[in-house]
């Protein structure tokens, strides 16, 4: 399996505080790699430098181009693509706005597949079909989530990381978008999925990153990484390791 992105010593200080120290991070072609983590571990702060949104010091190479100090455009332009944690949607825009405007970027490089791929996204996710005239801000967490995933997935990424995914919704919900990752990667899309239910989080992913104080501590298959004491002590609880992972 050749590697998607590499990322090597990667640095993020705010105001001579490090929040993310010399983390090395690699995302195969195909594959779902997590980070775990405390709260204040640098999880976003990592997404967001890498995504071109925060300014970072060390070496990111993605689909075998290094960038440098790169924008979010450039990122995008190139395959990848964040859903946030908050998921910054357009409350007062309907679904299908919101969906559309995921796709602009290709629509302004003179690429007419918007269509083709807003099918897609509702073939993926029939509820915002369902709802595709109804205001964002009138949706459920789950749905509001599942349009910020087809949202980002109207630039036809091949790097789609997300945020927190699980932030917020009912164990059901959870189950529902963690269902479409998997899917995700069976299409092709490779994921840099942070999430601190890291039950769920190992349960699905191929590798695993453990992120505490902005370096990582821990890394490994997800199914050796939840076999680890530690692991199961401090992000699992009661003693039970999570089942290997699918």
């Amino acid at each position: 399996m050749s590697d998607l992105l590499t990322v090597r010593g990667l640095q993020v200080a705010y105001d001579n505080i490090t929040a993310v120290g010399g983390v090395d991070l690699t995302v195969g072609r195909g594959q779902i790699v997590t980070v775990i983590g405390p709260n204040g571990a640098g999880k976003t702060t990592l997404l967001s430098a890498i995504m071109g949104m925060l300014p970072s010091r060390g070496d990111i190479v993605f689909g075998d181009r290094p960038f440098v100090h790169a924008e979010v455009e450039d990122m995008v332009a190139a395959g990848m693509n964040l859903v946030p944690e908050k998921r910054e949607l357009f409350g007062e825009m309907t679904v299908e706005d919101n969906l559309a405007l995921g796709g602009f970027h290709r629509y302004r490089t003179g690429q007419r597949d918007q269509t083709q791929s807003l099918q897609e996204v509702y073939d993926l996710f029939p509820r915002l079909r369902e709802r595709r005239g109804q205001l964002a801000a009138t949706l459920s967490g789950g749905e509001r989530q599942m349009l910020a995933l087809g949202r980002a997935l109207m630039a036809r990424p091949t790097l789609l990381m997300l945020d927190e995914p699980s932030l917020g919704l009912a164990p059901r919900i959870v189950g529902e978008v963690l269902n479409i990752v998997v899917e995700l990667r069976r299409r092709g899309v490779s994921i840099l999925l942070v999430e601190q239910n890291a039950r769920a989080a190992l349960k699905i992913a191929d590798y695993a990153y453990v992120l505490e104080l902005g370096a990582v501590t821990l890394e490994g298959p997800a199914a050796e990484v939840a076999q680890n004491p530690k692991v199961i002590d401090i992000y699992l609880g009661h003693g039970k390791p999570v089942a290997p992972a699918i």
